[in-house]
Parts: structure tokens; sequence; C-alpha cells
């Protein structure tokens, strides 16, 4: 089955033969950063929600429960590939959620 999704952060290119089912970008959905396919819900979330101590299962059963655990991994996979990227966005988050 072949999916449409693309997961290149702007100027790079994910290691050779590395596709995402889950994760895309779409111009003006959540600044063009990476999401979740058919949710609003950005890969930096999670990872932010996981880095502050919330587990898989947590994240599917409380925090977003119309995400998968395949999702949840996906996204996991996704921030090793583009740590830098996504880290810069969950310290960007969390500098905007403190008052």
């Amino acid at each position: 089955m072949s999916t449409s999704t693309t997961a290149i952060q702007p100027g790079a290119s994910p290691p050779a033969g590395v596709s995402y089912r889950y994760i895309t970008r779409q111009p003006g959905v959540r600044s063009g950063n990476a999401i979740i396919v058919g949710t609003r819900v950005g890969v930096h979330d999670v990872i932010g929600l996981l880095q502050n101590g919330e587990t898989v299962d947590t994240i599917v059963s409380r925090c977003f429960p119309n995400l998968t655990r395949a999702q949840v991994y996906e996204c996991l996979a996704y921030y090793e590939d583009h740590r830098g990227e996504i880290d810069l966005l969950v310290a960007r988050q969390m500098a905007s959620a403190t008052p």
C-alpha cells in the first residue's frame, strides 16, 4: 500500500529509504510542522509529553485517545531522525507555557 505522506524537514531529507506512514506536513496546519496524519497533533506535542513523564499508554488512553500506539511509536522514530527540529519545537512550546 502506497502513501503520499512526506516527513521532510525544510532544507533536509530523511535518511535514505525512510518514509513515515503516520507522519506528514501540511502547509497552514501547525505552521507546517510534522503532524500525525488525520489529526492536528504535532510530533513535538507527543515527544514533549513523553519528555515530561507521560508514557505511550497514558498518551493513547488519556492525552490523545484518538491516537494509536503505532502512531506514538512512529513519533518516536521521527524524533530519532529529526531530533534537532523536534527539540527546538518542544523548547519553544515549553517556553510559551511558562508564565
